[in-house]
């Protein structure tokens, strides 16, 4: 590896890898917990009469206030039976909030699970699919099989997938945990170099690098 590391210790390059990654792990996860409504963005509503839309739209604002009042197992329980009965759009976005509320609650495991049920539906639409599979796999980032991690965030890396940016970081998150400064570096420097990249992910890239080689 041509970089700073061929000049330090196995110990010393060990000890290095291990403050990055506590000092910003918990960053990339606390990802997971982002609004998920502007995320998902549009929904598709159009087969669906005024009516029923008008319902599930007063259940999920209801399921809103719940959270808000610091009430997260009725809000649960209100965004289960939206889920269950909801038109298509409010559907969806009720399973990714009761995904959020599961990763305030440090329940990643049944996040997980509900983020890859949304993955594997055929019936959604690929936007929200590989959004929850890019959420399922931010829940197993920090002791997830990374072989296996970065197989599943293959085609979320793709030039015309709109997720691409987290992925990149996530992508490098996982080359970090093998100790692959040189891969974790190409991710972060992509995601510094492409204009396109949202700000606040580009400082993020920018912050790892500078603490890589640091």
């Amino acid at each position: 590896m041509s970089d700073i590391f061929e000049e330090v210790d196995e110990e010393v390059r060990k000890d290095k890898y291990t403050r990055v990654w506590q000092k910003y792990g918990n960053w990339f996860v606390s990802c997971a917990v982002a609004v998920l409504i502007s995320a998902v963005g549009y929904v598709q509503w159009q087969n669906y009469n005024f009516e029923q839309r008008a319902q599930s739209s007063t259940e999920f604002n209801a399921a809103l206030r719940l959270i808000d009042s610091k009430k997260p197992e009725e809000a649960t329980r209100a965004l289960a039976g939206l889920a269950e009965r909801g038109t298509k759009g409010y559907t969806i976005l009720a399973k990714f909030r009761a995904a959020g509320l599961k990763v305030q609650a440090g329940d990643s495991a049944a996040a997980s699970d509900i983020y890859d049920a949304i993955a594997e539906d055929d019936e959604i639409n690929t936007l929200y699919r590989d959004l929850a599979r890019l959420y399922a796999i931010m829940q197993k980032i920090d002791d997830g099989d990374t072989s296996e991690l970065s197989t599943e965030l293959r085609e979320l890396l793709s030039e015309d997938n709109p997720w691409r940016f987290s992925a990149r970081e996530m992508a490098a998150v996982l080359a970090l945990r093998e100790r692959d400064t040189k891969t974790a570096k190409e991710y972060f420097k992509l995601l510094t170099d492409d204009p396109k990249t949202p700000a606040g992910l580009r400082q993020r890239a920018s912050d790892m690098l500078q603490a890589i080689d640091g």
